[in-house]
């Protein structure tokens, strides 16, 4: 039995601020059918999975997502301290146990 998936979904303003894009911008998309939404109580809810891949095909929202929205703080969020940092050892170990699995 599939467990369900978790949607997540967000306001125009908010994805507008996620995405460091204007609102007009967002409506748009919406208007052309390119993201995904649901109507709460007059309002759109985007599913937050749809608004990713639509920045991703769109260059100037990939690129203003990686400078004015949450893309600025990804260097802020990479473990610099390898002490707490995953043991890429373990990875390699997973690695061969799905290789012997899958094998036999």
């Amino acid at each position: 039995m599939e467990t369900p998936k978790n949607i997540i979904r967000v306001s125009v303003s908010e994805a507008a601020r996620l995405f460091g894009i204007s609102t007009r911008t967002i409506r748009r998309a919406l208007a052309d059918g390119e993201v995904a939404y649901v109507v709460v109580r007059g309002r759109y809810k985007l599913n937050f999975e749809s608004l990713v891949k639509w920045s991703q095909v769109r260059p100037t929202v990939r690129n203003k997502l990686a400078t004015n929205g949450i893309g600025q703080f990804v260097e802020h969020w990479k473990i610099r301290n390898k002490l707490y940092s995953p043991n890429p050892k373990a990875f390699e170990a997973k690695e061969e146990e799905k290789k012997k699995g899958s094998n036999g």
